[in-house]
Order: C-alpha cells, then structure tokens, then sequence
C-alpha cells in the first residue's frame, strides 16, 4: 500500500525580507505565512521545524497507541511534544536532535512495560525513521 501526501509552499522576496506561505493537501493549512521572522526570529507565523514536531509527535502517539494496543493495553491519555532543534554549523543549519516528550495514562500497565513500548514507537514511526538526527525520549505514566 501506498499513500502520498502533498504539503506546498510559495515564497516571494530574498530570505531575510521575503513571505511564504504553507498549505497542506487537507486544507489543514490552507496559506499560513512563514519567513525568516518566524524561524529565526520568534515573530508570529510558523516555520518548518515546529511542522516537522507537530509531524513527528503525531506519528509517534499513533504508533505508540498501536504497541499498547497489540499488547492489550489501551490510553486513557498519550500528550506528546516533540522538540526540534536547528542548531547552524560550519556547513550551515541542520536538524540535530528531536526530543519527545511523553506524558501517558494507561490503566494497568507498569513502567517498565510503558517504556519498552514508547521505545519501539519511537524506533518505528515513520517519521523518527525520517530524520537523521539523534531522537531522544522521555516518558512518564500519570
């Protein structure tokens, strides 16, 4: 099975004084402006890093909410954050590490199991298997 998935973007100007704007195919974003403001400089818009972390905590609670299921356990509650960072280097920008954050509720499971399962979403989501950058976890049952 294959399934795509279209997101597009539209920029006028140099970087520093240019506008873009983000849609996805589900109308999800339909023309949401980003520049280098909002990546660089705190200014309202969005930019592709906390994207990729709205991207990456929602496949990774998908895929964590999968494992508890397969092993018979179901979540009252999965909140996840997703940290990207974009660090500049020698050879420019990179992303150089995602940190999740878990915070779960799920009846009758221990910690232990909890953590096994939140590892393998995290080796396994389609989108930790994405980046090449080092994917850190912590989780943490209420």
């Amino acid at each position: 099975m294959k399934i795509d998935r279209k997101g597009s973007a539209h920029w006028q100007g140099d970087i520093r004084n240019g506008r873009g704007t983000i849609s996805t195919q589900s109308g999800a974003l339909q023309e949401y402006r980003y520049g280098f403001g909002s990546r660089f400089e705190g200014q309202p818009g969005t930019n592709p890093e906390e994207l990729l972390g709205a991207a990456h905590a929602g496949c990774f609670t998908m895929a964590l909410s999968k494992q508890l299921g397969d092993a018979g356990f179901t979540a009252d509650e999965l909140q996840t954050t997703a940290t990207v960072s974009l660090e500049k280097g020698d050879a420019g920008f990179s992303i150089t590490k995602v940190h999740l954050e878990l915070k779960g509720g799920v009846p009758g499971i221990t910690d232990e199991k909890f953590q096994e399962l939140a590892a393998i979403a995290k080796a396994n989501c389609p989108v930790s298997k994405l980046f090449n950058a080092e994917i850190t976890l912590h989780a943490s049952l209420s």
